[in-house]
C-alpha cells in the first residue's frame, strides 16, 4: 500500500504544479476558466483561451520535462562517476548547445538554433569521451577531464562568436540564451520530449545498475554487470536527455546538482528509489521557478537567474545541514 502511494504521489506532484502554473500568473484564471479552456476552449473568450492553451500550457509542460531530465541526469551522473558535485553538464552538454545556438545567432539568423544546439550538444559529449580515452585511460575520470576539456574550448568558441556578433540584435539573443527561458515554447518544441523520454527510460531502466557502479567498477564487474555496457546506457541516456532539454531551455544550472541531494535526503542513496523522485520532484522544482519568473515582476526574469539564486545558498544549507551524510 505504501509503495502504491509513493507511486501516486510522484506521478500527482508534478500534475499539481502544473495545473497551478496553468491558474497562476500576472493575468490570474480560476480553476473553471482553466477547465473550461481546456476542455471546452469554445466555451470562454479568446484571450482565456490563448493564455492557457497557447501560453501557460506548453511551457509549464516544457519545464517539467526539462526539469526531470536535468534532475535524472544529475543523479545518474552523480551515481556513475562517485562524485557528489557532479551535474547534468559535466561533460560539456551546456557549452555545446551554447556554441551551436551562438552559430545559429551569428550566422543564421537566428534559424535552426535548436537542431544545432541538440547536435553540438551530443557532439561535446562525443568528443568529451574521446578526449578522455586519448591517453589510453576508461575510467570515469578520464571521462570527466574529457567533459572539463571540452566545455573550455567550447566556451572559447563562444567568446569568440560573441565578439564577432552584432551588439544590438545578435549578442542580446545569444546573452538571452545562457540566462534560460520558456518564454518562446510553443508546440513545435515537444518534439524535444522524444529524446528526453527516451533518455529517462534508459536512466530509469538502469538504476539498479547505478547502485553497482556507484561501487565502483571492479565490484560492479563481480556483480555481473557489464561495465561498459551499462556506463555507455547510462552517460548517453543522460546525455540525451540534458541535450534535449538544454537546446530548448537554454542553459539553466543547478537543478541537476541540487535536486538530486533533496531526493537523497528523503529516500537515501539507493537509486531505485533516488532516480524516481529526482524525475518528479525535478518536474516540479522547475515548474514553480518558471511560474517565479514571469510572475514576480512585470517583465519576465530568465529562469536561470532564479534557479542559481535559489540553488546556490540552498545548496551551501544542504552541505550544512547533511555535513555530506547522504554520501558516507
Amino acid at each position: 500500500m505504501k509503495k502504491i502511494f509513493a507511486i501516486a504521489l510522484l506521478i500527482i506532484a508534478p500534475l499539481l504544479c502544473i495545473m497551478i502554473s496553468l491558474l497562476v500568473g500576472i493575468y490570474s484564471l480560476s480553476p473553471g476558466q482553466v477547465s473550461e479552456a481546456v476542455f471546452s476552449p469554445g466555451a470562454i473568450s479568446t484571450t482565456e483561451a490563448v493564455v492557457v492553451l497557447r501560453l501557460r500550457l506548453p511551457r509549464a509542460l516544457a519545464a517539467a520535462f526539462c526539469g526531470a531530465a536535468l534532475a535524472a541526469s544529475g543523479a545518474a551522473f552523480q551515481g556513475v562517476f562517485r562524485n557528489p558535485l557532479v551535474n547534468s553538464g559535466i561533460l560539456g552538454v551546456s557549452n555545446g548547445a551554447g556554441l551551436g545556438a551562438c552559430i545559429a545567432i551569428v550566422f543564421l539568423g537566428g534559424g535552426w538554433i535548436y537542431p544545432l544546439s541538440f547536435l553540438f550538444a551530443i557532439s561535446a559529449v562525443l568528443l568529451a569521451w574521446w578526449a578522455g580515452r586519448i591517453g589510453g585511460g576508461t575510467s570515469t575520470v578520464s571521462l570527466i577531464l574529457g567533459g572539463v576539456i571540452v566545455s573550455s574550448f567550447f566556451g572559447a568558441l563562444i567568446s569568440i562568436l560573441k565578439c564577432i556578433a552584432d551588439p544590438y540584435t545578435q549578442l542580446p539573443s545569444i546573452t538571452f540564451w545562457f540566462m534560460g527561458s520558456f518564454a518562446d515554447i510553443n508546440y513545435t518544441h515537444f518534439l524535444a520530449f522524444i529524446p528526453i523520454t527516451i533518455g529517462l527510460v534508459l536512466i530509469y531502466l538502469s538504476r539498479w545498475r547505478i547502485n553497482a557502479l556507484s561501487m565502483g567498477s571492479r565490484e560492479a564487474m563481480s556483480l555481473g554487470v557489464d561495465v561498459r555496457l551499462y556506463n555507455l546506457m547510462i552517460i548517453g541516456g543522460a546525455t540525451l536527455a540534458t541535450s534535449a532539454a538544454v537546446c530548448i531551455s537554454g542553459a539553466i544550472g543547478w537543478v541537476g546538482l541540487v535536486i538530486p541531494h533533496i531526493s537523497r535526503m528523503i529516500v537515501g542513496n539507493d537509486n531505485r528509489r533516488l532516480i524516481p523522485v529526482s524525475i518528479s520532484l525535478g518536474a516540479c522544482f522547475l515548474v514553480i521557478m518558471d511560474i517565479l519568473a514571469r510572475s514576480l515582476t512585470g517583465s519576465e526574469i530568465p529562469i536561470g537567474i532564479l534557479c542559481s539564486l535559489v540553488g546556490a545558498p540552498f545548496f551551501v544549507y544542504l552541505l550544512k545541514k547533511t555535513k555530506g551524510g547522504a554520501w558516507k
